[in-house]
């Protein structure tokens, strides 16, 4: 029985070894090393270098200057009100739902009434909330009101578009998306060179 007993403990403190220090060690060495922007969060930096978003989560954008995102269901990201960061979820509403339907119809007035055209992604929310990515569609729905307000050309912010946009993983899998935080990143620095 001492001999069970003993072969137990050494099982035990070798198992604890591989799956509590030796695997997440080869785990954290892995993706430091060979994919340190994804092991970190996929972090953006500013021209400052000031980490201002990843890439991973959306964020509200609604001045008229930038592109506008997904709506989201739940409030992460904007101002004192927020929810912190890594609360997900969506609206729960029922398709049948009066509020959903409330909610739908306003924002395709705001968006027609900034002279977009509502498209699906502009009006309903991700599953998660926290959806980067808007369809190419709708980015280019937004090109005029953006290309007014900030004095670029309806060109150069198709450009911008272009090298923002995720493409299908693997070439199959997926649709292609645009990053809004990226995109707006990139449109900052464009009208900050053509300022001067």
């Amino acid at each position: 029985m001492s001999r069970d007993f003993i072969i137990s403990i050494r099982t035990t403190v070798t198992l604890w070894l591989l799956t509590a220090f030796l695997y997440p060690l080869l785990i954290f060495l892995i993706g430091q090393g060979l994919f340190p922007f994804q092991a970190n969060g996929s972090l953006i930096t500013n021209d400052q270098g000031q980490v201002i978003g990843s890439e991973l989560i959306g964020q509200s954008f609604s001045s008229d200057r930038y592109f506008w995102g997904r709506p989201s269901a739940i409030n992460y990201s904007e101002g004192e009100a927020a929810s912190p960061t890594g609360i997900s979820g969506a609206s729960n509403l029922a398709p049948g739902n009066p509020q959903l339907l409330e909610r739908i119809e306003a924002e395709a007035k705001r968006l027609r009434s900034a002279g977009v055209e509502p498209v699906a992604d502009l009006l309903y929310s991700s599953g998660s909330g926290l959806d980067p990515h808007i369809s190419i569609a709708a980015a280019e729905a937004q090109i005029d009101r953006v290309a007014k307000v900030r004095g670029v050309s309806a060109t150069q912010l198709r450009s911008l578009i272009a090298q923002a946009t995720d493409h299908r993983f693997l070439g199959i899998f997926g649709e292609p998306g645009v990053n809004v935080l990226r995109l707006n990143l990139a449109l900052d620095r464009v009208t900050q060179q053509n300022e001067l």
